[in-house]
């Protein structure tokens, strides 16, 4: 059970439909930012942003692979 911060944390990283969108997409299965940045009009700096809102909220597991 959650806390309330951690409710919080989740009901913040939900209350952007940008946000929405991306944790409907990872849904279906990993991503890469690529992928995912094809789907909106958004910088990488932003994409990596709302990444971070929904790692630390822990709707989203993230890792880092490439160059």
């Amino acid at each position: 059970m959650l806390n309330c911060a951690e409710s919080a944390s989740v009901f913040e990283a939900m209350s952007d439909k940008t946000r929405l969108k991306i944790i409907d997409m990872l849904s279906c299965g990993k991503l890469c930012a690529c992928d995912i940045l094809d789907e909106f009009e958004i910088t990488r700096p932003a994409l990596s942003y709302h990444m971070r809102i929904l790692t630390e909220s822990g709707l989203v597991n993230a890792r880092k692979d490439g160059a």
